[in-house]
């Protein structure tokens, strides 16, 4: 009988490779939900802080 040798390090980086590539799908798709959201946020600190003279 012959037996071959277990590759599970190129498993292994193909296992990472793909949690990698999920959490980065994820990361746009919150991205994308929530842009117009945090422009708005943004646009109001500014508002505030020219209000205040301060860094405008």
């Amino acid at each position: 009988m012959i037996t071959f040798p277990r590759r599970q390090s190129g498993q292994g980086m193909v296992e990472y490779a793909l949690i990698l590539a999920l959490v980065a799908l994820i990361v746009i798709v919150a991205l994308i939900a929530t842009g117009g959201q945090i422009i708005n946020l943004y646009s109001n600190i500014i508002q505030t802080m020219c209000l205040y003279h301060a860094g405008c």
